[in-house]
């Protein structure tokens, strides 16, 4: 995303800065937010360079989203080829992803940050396609897909591990420019 900023009507949406991720991990590694992600606990130095990482890599437009200048999420969103045949043309999918802090969850921030980086995926970036995968019980993350506009794609029975529940249902979620007439 380089130096882009969104800003929303209450969020502003930037580069994860290095000072930003002590901040991210107080709510990353919380039980609450691990038990709904793929890759659980992780270990600060590694998440710190895997942050810088993408920072240098003009595919990865993930962001820290703050209120006030306070950082209460994250929305990653990586730019990548799609399926097809030789001389397809490049990058015009998006995986998106996103984590918030509890302590800000049932005010709408989460939907409106995942929004605005819909919206600028598909304005500015030019992708065609945008594709999202969550637990298929983790009924917030469903709604939240649903509200900006994804329809859900599949449903994997049994596909995703989960380290307390074993074999679960996974989703994955996506929408269209065509979908949205751009």
């Amino acid at each position: 995303m380089g130096s882009t900023t969104l800003r929303t009507e209450r969020l502003e949406l930037r580069p994860v800065r290095d000072d930003d991720i002590d901040r991210i991990l107080e709510y990353r590694n919380l039980p609450e937010v691990t038990y709904w992600l793929l890759r659980t606990e992780v270990e600060p130095a590694s998440f710190r360079a895997a942050w810088r990482r993408a920072a240098g890599n003009p595919d990865d437009h993930s962001v820290a989203v703050t209120l006030d200048g306070l950082v209460i999420g994250t929305v990653s969103l990586d730019v990548i080829d799609g399926m097809g045949q030789p001389g397809m043309p490049r990058q015009t999918e998006a995986q998106l992803g996103y984590i918030f802090d509890p302590a800000h969850h049932g005010h709408g921030y989460a939907t409106e940050a995942v929004a605005a980086m819909v919206a600028h995926a598909f304005e500015r970036l030019g992708v065609r396609r945008i594709t999202a995968g969550c637990f298929a019980d983790n009924l917030p993350s469903v709604r939240l897909l649903e509200k900006v506009g994804m329809r859900r794609e599949q449903h994997g029975v049994g596909d995703s591990w989960h380290a307390v529940r074993g074999w679960v249902d996974g989703c994955t979620y996506a929408l269209s420019a065509v979908d949205l007439r751009i």
